[in-house]
């Protein structure tokens, strides 16, 4: 604005300002919803935003990124010993266990439901299943009324003696016999790729097979485990970071959200604001890596090595994946993979999967750390539909000044009333 302006148009600029600053929408957006949170923290020109996309579905449980992340940040252990409810011995995330490995057993029952529920998220909008045996890139799996046929269910009228207990795809029994394989049909397959040849040859072509033929037939397993590698969310609205009293957490140029532990006065705020019951207050005196000793009443969560990647490195979790179960980069970029690879698994036949925290809209604005999940949030220990503590704050101050308004107007009435008479 030139200082040859007039007082007219400079008032009217400086009242569009005003205007624009006060747009509800912008004030929404920076209690909820999307948003830059580097830019709303007030960095200069800050970096794209970095974050994590954990893919569930090829996650071996091999708990690589647990180890790697307690000895880059010299944690503590949290138990010594199994749970004795699975091979999972962390139990949940906390002040010494910023990455946790989960473990959930699931039954056939249990896996059809969740393919018939995200085969009803499909037909909702997600990305269409191309069934395998016509080939149709419009059809879907069938629902829940029609049911879906056990792995063990299938017909063993050409099963091959061989002392094994179940008869279904994977086993000596669901292969045709050596003497009637001329004879036998072999579901499109080529006689070459299931004759039983030398030893060893055939598992692999008994787990061939069975593998097309489920993916063509709809089948299920007998059993599976959903194995999670679970880390902070480093929420785009962070309820831990909104209720913090001293400064101790604090938003990154990254994105991301950190914890110093100098500053932290352990009051324990953060514990009951995060959604996610992620971060929490390290109770037990320990000492860990070179005698560090460690700060105990102090609250403490995964930074997503924010000093491993000021230095362009990946954080210590996704560097020791050995399978890519964990990938770090730029937000949109996980977030477009994580698309791509769920559409992926829906053209094979899993309609389970589905992505969680990639809602920009969501209660907590959408989440840095993007997870591919094969069954509900709630299987695997997570909020359905998390929400920030600021969430509803406009709603509440907009219905408290009504209130507080009506109260005056009440008020006004009655003095005008007494006036009158």
């Amino acid at each position: 604005m030139s200082i040859s302006t007039s007082p007219a148009e400079w008032g009217k600029g400086v009242r569009s300002m005003l205007r624009d600053s006060m747009d509800a929408h912008f004030w929404k957006n920076q209690l909820s919803g999307p948003t830059d949170p580097a830019q709303d923290a007030a960095w200069p020109d800050p970096p794209p935003r970095k974050g994590f996309f954990t893919d569930t579905s090829i996650c071996i449980g091999c708990k690589a990124c647990e180890v790697a992340c307690k000895e880059w940040n010299q944690l503590p252990m949290d138990n010594i010993g199994m749970t004795g409810n699975s091979y999972d011995n962390t139990g949940h995330l906390g002040a010494n266990t910023w990455r946790h490995v989960a473990f959930v057993e699931q039954s056939a029952e249990h896996i059809a439901q969740a393919r018939v529920a995200g085969a009803r998220l499909v037909e909702l909008g997600m990305p269409r299943v191309r069934d395998a045996a016509v080939g149709s890139p419009d059809a879907v799996l069938p629902r829940a009324d029609a049911g879906l046929p056990r792995a063990t269910a299938m017909n063993s009228s050409r099963a091959v003696p061989s002392g094994l207990p179940l008869d279904g795809p994977g086993t000596r029994a669901a292969l045709p016999s050596e003497s009637s394989e001329r004879d036998t049909p072999t579901n499109g397959l080529d006689p070459g790729r299931v004759a039983l040849t030398r030893p060893g040859e055939e598992d692999a072509s008994a787990m061939q097979w069975a593998a097309e033929q489920a993916l063509a037939e709809g089948t299920v397993p007998d059993f599976r485990w959903l194995i999670a590698s679970d880390v902070c969310k480093h929420c785009t609205h962070a309820g831990c970071l909104d209720v913090c009293p001293t400064g101790a957490l604090f938003r990154t140029e990254f994105g991301t959200v950190v914890v110093q532990d100098e500053v932290c006065n352990g009051c324990g705020y953060c514990v009951a604001a995060c959604p996610f019951g992620v971060i929490d207050k390290r109770k037990d005196p320990t000492t860990t890596g070179a005698a560090r000793q460690v700060e105990i009443g102090i609250a403490n969560k995964c930074t997503l090595c924010y000093d491993r990647i000021s230095l362009d490195a990946k954080p210590a979790c996704a560097q020791a994946c050995p399978t890519t179960s964990i990938q770090f980069g730029d937000l949109d970029e996980m977030r477009e993979r994580a698309r791509e690879r769920v559409e992926a698994l829906h053209a094979n036949g899993f309609t389970e999967a589905r992505l969680y925290g990639a809602n920009p809209n969501d209660g907590v604005g959408g989440t840095g750390s993007v997870f591919l999940l094969l069954d509900e949030p709630e299987v695997y220990g997570l909020p359905p539909d998390p929400i920030v503590t600021t969430h509803d704050l406009p709603d509440i101050f907009r219905k408290a000044g009504l209130a507080g308004l009506t109260m005056l107007a009440g008020a006004a009435v009655s003095f005008l009333g007494r006036g009158n008479s």
